[in-house]
């Protein structure tokens, strides 16, 4: 079975997540889908992330030199917990873009509880 590919993996977020917030008013559209590029990335490098942080452990090895050794949090952990911070910032941000009683939010975090419990 072939690999897909990160920009496929990207671009079918993207179509996703225009999908689920193609309510966005007119006026906001631009800002919306530049929001949205950002979150289709981030939604594929934090299943990245995820996936290599579950095989490889959340502390890494150093060595500074001959005598200065141990462990510290991986740099994959803290890229995460970065891009996760900022992520749930840009899809708040898209939430509140939508028209009032939309449900297209709570379709989206239904999908990303899926996701983040290993279902999606």
């Amino acid at each position: 079975m072939p690999k897909i590919t990160t920009d496929t993996r990207i671009k079918r977020e993207r179509e996703r997540l225009l999908e689920i917030f193609s309510e966005v008013d007119e006026k906001r559209r631009n800002t919306a889908f530049s929001l949205i590029e950002n979150a289709a990335f981030m939604t594929v490098t934090l299943a990245d992330l995820r996936k290599t942080i579950s095989e490889n452990g959340v502390v890494s090895e150093y060595q500074n030199g001959e005598n200065q050794h141990g462990t510290k949090k991986s740099p994959e952990v803290e890229v995460y917990n970065t891009m996760i911070k900022n992520y749930t910032t840009i899809i708040r941000t898209l939430c509140d873009m939508l028209p009032e009683g939309s449900t297209a939010g709570s379709e989206l975090l239904d999908f990303r509880a899926k996701y983040e419990r290993g279902v999606g």
